[in-house]
């Protein structure tokens, strides 16, 4: 597959012909103690690992399916325990926005801003990420083929700001049901930024369980293991210690405890391919 931009987070390259780096954490920020558990597990095994990794929680889950889900810790705590997880183990941070008002913000904090799927067309949201001048992970919606983003490209260079991931996140499919067709990250490989696969996203059932989102967080392996083999830049998996009782997204969130193995076979997969 040909090549993609360069985009640095921190130290970190992303794209060209590097290894994949991992975004990972997990979904919502439930709590200071759960935020700083996840990321000092996954500190300990991407540094074993050899892996990049920049850490990801959510202050704010806007689009939860029911009114009455648990929606994070909100603007102002949770950039500061993201901000905590940057000064302890010096690693970048990635987090949400839903309003153009949040972007300035939340860039004083974030060294990777991310637009969720369902806003990936709202245009002022884009140029304000765009105007932080940081990077800015973009996901497709569910309802977009992979090359309609090369609009959302367009809207980002056009704001003053190449510094662009696409992000891979299923596709609906009927009711209640996600599939990934693979052939979107060669297509978004084409319009010449890096991809980024989220293998936990992509095994959601939305509002599979009627006031909540369902999943099944067995095919995540697999999937992403698929995505590594065609040829990705950053995998984005998120993860909890204990997932069946998480407050956000559980169903499909990787355990915690079973992150290591996981790794340890798609970095020998991404290898493989980056050899080719």
């Amino acid at each position: 597959m040909q090549k993609t931009n360069v985009v640095k987070v921190k130290d970190i390259k992303i794209g060209g012909n590097n290894e994949f780096v991992l975004i990972a954490g997990p979904c919502a920020i439930e709590s200071e103690s759960l935020v700083m558990e996840t990321a000092d597990r996954l500190v300990e095994i991407t540094n074993r690992l050899n892996i990049p990794f920049i850490f990801k929680s959510s202050f704010d889950k806007a689009n939860r399916t029911s009114i009455n889900s648990f929606r994070g810790s909100g603007l102002e705590k949770g950039l500061e325990i993201l901000d905590k997880v940057k000064t302890e183990y010096k690693i970048p941070v990635i987090t949400d926005i839903h309003l153009p008002e949040q972007a300035q913000t939340v860039s004083e904090v974030a060294d990777v801003l991310q637009i969720p799927a369902f806003l990936c067309r709202q245009t002022d949201l884009i140029e304000a990420a765009a105007k932080t001048n940081k990077p800015v992970n973009i996901k497709k919606a569910q309802f977009l083929a992979a090359w309609d983003m090369v609009n959302v490209k367009n809207k980002m260079f056009e704001s003053g700001n190449n510094q662009l991931l696409l992000c891979e996140r299923g596709t609906s499919f009927g009711y209640n049901n996600l599939v990934v067709d693979m052939t979107s990250l060669i297509e978004l490989r084409k319009i010449g930024q890096p991809v980024v696969y989220d293998g936990t996203h992509s095994v959601q059932k939305p509002g599979g369980k009627g006031t909540s989102t369902g999943g099944n967080r067995e095919y995540v392996e697999s999937l992403s293991k698929a995505a590594v083999a065609i040829g990705i830049d950053s995998l984005f998996i998120e993860t909890h210690p204990d997932p069946d009782n998480a407050l956000s997204d559980g169903p499909n969130m990787v355990k915690l405890d079973n992150m290591e193995e996981m790794l340890k076979k798609l970095k020998e997969i991404d290898s493989i391919t980056k050899q080719y």
